[in-house]
């Protein structure tokens, strides 16, 4: 149960900092959490694609904490198929798209990447090895 109490915690922590980030548009620096091509954003996000993230992030805290009974659900297939979903996701984004995230990227020379290979992929295989303990592991009563 503390592996998803963790996990649901550093999900709602990343849910409240993209809250913020709608709340405080500038508040992040650019540079650091989009990837960028000499000095070019590859993609453009707004409030309406932070307000999502914001939102996906806060129910996989939902899920993880549905997985082990914390909160009550009559299905329990349901949140174990979320929490491999989410183990799955995030092994995904560890290993990128092999140009501008993930740990086999190619454009390594921007302030994205250098956060990238230090925190943000790290924290992605972290948060996939504990969404794949709760999925096999992690069941109510556990």
């Amino acid at each position: 149960m503390q592996v998803a109490i963790v996990l649901a915690g550093v999900f709602f922590l990343l849910a409240g900092l993209h809250v913020a980030w709608l709340f405080r548009p500038g508040s992040a620096a650019p540079s650091a959490v989009v990837p960028s091509l000499a000095g070019k954003p590859v993609l453009t996000t707004g409030p309406v694609a932070t307000a999502i993230v914001a939102g996906l992030l806060a129910a996989a805290g939902v899920i993880c904490l549905w997985r082990v009974g914390v909160l009550a659900w009559p299905y329990p297939a349901i949140p174990r198929a979320g929490v491999w979903v989410l183990a799955i996701v995030f092994a995904g984004r560890a290993v990128g798209d092999f140009r501008y995230v993930g740990f086999f990227k190619r454009v390594r020379d921007s302030t994205f990447a250098r956060y990238d290979t230090a925190l943000y992929s790290p924290l992605c295989v972290a948060i996939a090895l504990a969404a794949f303990y709760l999925a096999a592991f992690g069941g109510a009563g556990k």
